[in-house]
């Protein structure tokens, strides 16, 4: 089964990493919160769920986990503002790894610039910023690209997310 890394920042969407979180667990797979440190409690942005992260970023290499899941929210934004985390998510891409984006969770792969030439959903305020990327943007409840990037727009695209998710995350 797939060691899933999970990078998460405070203000994430509550339903974008929990739903998933539980399905990818359900399914037999290990889902490890990063976070800026060690052992911190993260709040949902609806402040419905709280997240104590299992190891900070500083502590982690991309090369110990099979797979990438960005939940949305103000989390992906917070978090392309660290460089950690910014060449932590390139790595899983360069390498052809899951990478599992919900909502605003891409802006951490356009702070990456790994989106040139690929298909793509997100959040409807983020659009112009993944075509300013280099994407080809797909107004879909989910997009999958090149067998392993999986994306969804918002909350309401989760059943699609975690479907697509599980079907990449078993290849």
């Amino acid at each position: 089964m797939a060691r899933i890394a999970t990078v998460l920042a405070n203000m994430f969407e509550d339903v974008e990493y929990t739903e998933p979180a539980n399905a990818f667990r359900e399914a037999g797979h290990e889902v490890i919160v990063i976070g800026s440190e060690t052992g911190a409690t993260l709040e949902g942005k609806q402040k419905e769920a709280q997240v104590t992260t299992n190891a900070s970023i500083g502590e982690v290499s991309p090369e110990d986990f099979d797979a990438l899941f960005i939940p949305g929210g103000f989390s992906p934004d917070i978090l392309r503002g660290d460089d950690k985390f910014v060449t932590f998510t390139k790595h899983f891409a360069a390498e052809g790894k899951p990478v599992l984006a919900i909502c605003h969770g891409p802006q951490l792969l356009i702070s990456a610039e790994v989106l040139q030439g690929r298909n793509i959903t997100g959040y409807k305020s983020i659009h112009v910023d993944l075509k300013n990327a280099g994407a080809t943007v797909k107004d879909e409840e989910v997009v999958v690209c090149g067998g392993n990037l999986v994306t969804s727009r918002q909350p309401d695209d989760i059943p699609a997310f975690i479907r697509e998710s599980l079907k990449v995350l078993e290849k």
